[in-house]
């Protein structure tokens, strides 16, 4: 059976809200007790243990040995498609409800098959670099609108190519970590001369990070198919923005100082495999890009997102934005063929961040500046606080997951809580 069948069970039992079953097998990176970070798939509550698998003889990479002993997954995914296949193909096999080799083992499956909520979660890969982009036409015409005007709402140049921005690769962390309200040069309109602070206008960025599995040279171009195969997988991603810090800074280069303190990734990396029974065409793209950028596959996702606002002392979360990154005018195979058409080298643990992810409905935009229109319609909170922006001690979490037949392939969660500048 393929990875895929609705069909499969796995001998581990699984919820059918479960963002992991048998037809999902997210990577990531782990640690118990004293142990050293390694790699493992999620299934249900546990995460199998690929090095314990691969010790055993169960997994057979040939002669990359202890490929699953490492505290990233960027050796695995340099071993290109056909092993992500095969090796996806193996661990499903091995966790069918049908297959006695893992599930008879009562010692292996004591060594190898662990509880999720006992295990310290990593960063699941040595983040090599780091692209941020602006693919939701709806977010760009929201945020055109409201510094621009509703005529000049796009920039020119929006609907002929992705555009982005290189990030730090330095600040992304796993979910979980503390995010620590960055400081920078404010100037409000108001202002005569800016001056130096702790950012009063913290926002996050509901995104989806790409994966990359496999370099290109420099000087070099990828083609559609080529960039697809590149993809090793897709995590969710919060672009956290100082929107003051980047107001005054962002002329005449762009994001800098108020993007560059923070992006939170969740855990697990969902490959573009199991993905495969999800995709979908994305809104048609009117001008025809050029051709370089023109596609013919299904590149977008029907993949359900939500974001979840604590405030700092309550204890009821809001849901404050639910959409869905099918929505997405540019594809991620696009992004990749856009950043590699200038001949720039691609390598093995690069990150894309899609942009912000944001829908026609109001519900559906993907940032606060969005969500209380730059402050001017703030979020009504339990204990009747209200948010405009986020404020020290909030915490924000986001969750995603595609819908199969019985099962949903999910990402787990991305949280991040704010924390006052140091």
């Amino acid at each position: 059976m393929h990875p895929n069948d609705p069909a499969l069970r796995s001998f581990i039992d699984v919820d059918p809200t479960s963002d992991f079953p048998i037809q999902n097998l997210p990577y990531g990176v782990f640690s118990i007790a004293d142990t050293s970070p390694r790699v493992g798939v999620a299934i249900g509550d546990f995460v199998l243990d690929l090095a314990a698998i691969e010790a055993e003889g169960l997994l057979d990479l040939g002669s990359n040995k202890g490929i699953f002993a490492q505290p990233s997954i960027n050796a695995f995914m340099a071993l290109g498609p056909k092993v992500w296949s095969s090796t996806r193909a193996r661990i499903s096999a091995l966790l069918r409800h049908d297959n006695p080799a893992l599930r008879d083992n009562d010692a292996l499956r004591a060594r190898a098959v662990l509880p999720r909520k006992e295990l310290a979660l990593h960063l699941p890969l040595a983040v090599a670099g780091f692209a941020d982009f602006y693919s939701s036409k709806e977010h760009a015409t929201n945020v055109g609108i409201m510094f621009r005007g509703k005529d000049n709402a796009l920039q020119p140049n929006w609907l002929h190519m992705p555009i982005g921005y290189n990030g730090r690769a330095s600040t992304v962390v796993v979910s979980g970590t503390k995010v620590p309200r960055p400081r920078g040069q404010l100037k409000p309109p108001t202002a005569e001369v800016p001056s130096f602070g702790p950012c009063k206008r913290l926002d996050f960025e509901l995104e989806l990070g790409v994966v990359i599995g496999q370099a290109s040279p420099m000087g070099g171009m990828l083609t559609e198919a080529q960039a697809e195969e590149s993809i090793f997988g897709f995590t969710l991603l919060n672009d956290w923005s100082a929107r003051d810090i980047q107001q005054w800074e962002y002329v005449p280069l762009g994001p800098f100082l108020g993007k560059s303190f923070a992006t939170s990734i969740s855990p697990w990396i969902v490959t573009r495999e199991a993905l495969e029974p999800f995709r979908v065409h994305g809104p048609a793209q009117e001008p025809a890009p050029l051709p370089y950028l023109q596609q013919r596959g299904a590149n977008n996702y029907d993949l359900h997102l939500e974001v979840n606002l604590l405030g700092a002392g309550t204890s009821r979360p809001v849901r404050i934005s639910t959409t869905n990154s099918k929505l997405m005018y540019w594809s991620s195979v696009q992004q990749l063929v856009h950043q590699a058409s200038n001949g720039c080298a691609i390598d093995v643990g690069d990150l894309l961040g899609s942009g912000t992810i944001s829908g026609p409905e109001k519900h559906q935009r993907g940032s606060l500046l969005e969500i209380s229109w730059n402050g001017s319609e703030p979020v009504e909170m339990p204990d009747g606080s209200k948010r405009s922006f986020l404020e020290d001690g909030d915490a924000l979490t986001m969750r995603g997951w595609c819908q199969g037949d019985g099962y949903r392939v999910g990402f787990g969660e991305v949280e991040g809580t704010i924390t006052p500048a140091v």
